[in-house]
């Protein structure tokens, strides 16, 4: 299990280090996603809850972060 994840993270970190502007654009396009569903769905849970809102930031930011690190 512990070697599947080493691997796992190793594929993901070799990944995300070509493509830096991946999950900040990504983190982005839900936080727009999140604005359009506000006029289309009004009043419906998922705007209600601003679920979209809320991940796109938090991908966004950990996107920042992981693109510094890496």
């Amino acid at each position: 299990m512990v070697n599947w994840f080493n691997r796992f993270l190793d594929q993901v970190s070799d990944f995300l280090a070509h493509r830096k502007g991946l999950l900040p654009i990504l983190g982005l396009v839900l936080i727009v996603a999140n604005l359009v569903l506000e006029f289309v769905l009004p009043g419906s849970w998922l705007t209600s809850t601003d679920l979209l809102l809320q991940l796109g930031l938090i991908l966004a930011i950990l996107g920042f972060l992981l693109a510094w690190a890496l």
